[in-house]
């Protein structure tokens, strides 16, 4: 618990600071403060569908520093796009990579990992688009989730021969009950807008992102009479293990996703998965 509180030693004041919406990277996270409630809007900007890579995660991390160190009161992500919230981790950076890049690439999404589920501020999803893999964990990261309809959610891993993380899925037993975890895993389940509300994987339905943001700030509001630190620390203490848990096998886990990716069996699935994208986008 206490490597929990340095990590995030800075806690929440209840003034909130205006910071520069460039989180680098030409602006692929759009960072805009509302004066009047200290919230901050972040906005996933990589078009088509916000596929995370190397440059996506940096530029992620830097804004959620950014958030901390000017004491942020809420946060609440979403996405640019009008149909994906992000479509997970970018095939990429995994498909024939470069050593010293993907091992810079995971070690990012862990550090975004850390800095998302240990926030020491409240932080809300707007989902407005599908959530697959990797866009699913940055959602159940957060606080509260509110998706719009007609989209789908889910930790999709197994469908392309991958094994989710331990810390991805101790992020979805932190939302959903443990037994439903376990079917959505082993399975790879997407869920629909509908499925995720009856699970619990998400709090409210959204008719759209307009709606959505609405009542992701109508959450962030439930914490204005709410002791800052108290707060905090709570919700740290209660996500402690888990964070604990990655930091004491961190390296290892890096070496586990290299060994795992540059497999032949892996390297030939996300080759025939890009096969497939190209085939569905000449249609």
């Amino acid at each position: 618990m206490l490597r929990v509180l340095q990590r995030s030693s800075r806690m929440v004041a209840p003034a909130a600071r205006n910071f520069s919406s460039e989180a680098g990277n030409n602006k692929l996270v759009i960072t805009e403060v509302d004066d009047k409630t200290g919230y901050a809007t972040v906005t996933l900007n990589r078009p088509p569908v916000n596929s995370l890579s190397l440059e996506l995660l940096q530029a992620i991390s830097q804004t959620l520093d950014d958030l901390q160190n000017n004491k942020s009161r809420g946060m609440i992500l979403t996405s640019s796009s009008n149909t994906v919230f992000s479509a997970g981790l970018d095939i990429m950076e995994m498909y024939k990579p470069n050593q010293e890049r993907l091992r810079d690439f995971w070690s990012t999404l862990q550090d975004v990992w850390f800095k998302l589920y240990g926030s020491p501020f409240p932080t809300a999803a707007a989902i407005n688009g599908h959530a697959p893999a990797g866009g699913c964990l940055l959602s159940l990261c957060c606080e509260y989730r509110v998706m719009c309809p007609n989209y789908s959610i889910g930790l999709n891993e197994t469908q392309l021969g991958i094994v989710a993380p331990t810390w991805f899925q101790a992020s979805l037993r932190n939302t959903i009950s443990r037994r439903e975890s376990e079917l959505a895993l082993t399975l790879g389940k997407m869920y629909t807008t509908d499925e995720a509300l009856k699970v619990g994987m998400i709090d409210e339905i959204a008719e759209n992102k307009e709606k959505a943001l609405e009542q992701a700030t109508a959450f962030l509001n439930r914490f204005r009479k709410i002791s800052p630190m108290a707060r905090a620390m709570t919700k740290q203490a209660l996500r402690s293990k888990d964070i604990v848990e990655l930091e004491d096998n961190r390296s290892q886990d890096i070496d586990l996703f290299v060994y795992a990716v540059n497999q032949p069996a892996v390297q030939k699935g996300l080759e025939v998965y890009l096969e497939s994208l190209k085939k569905k986008a000449q249609k």
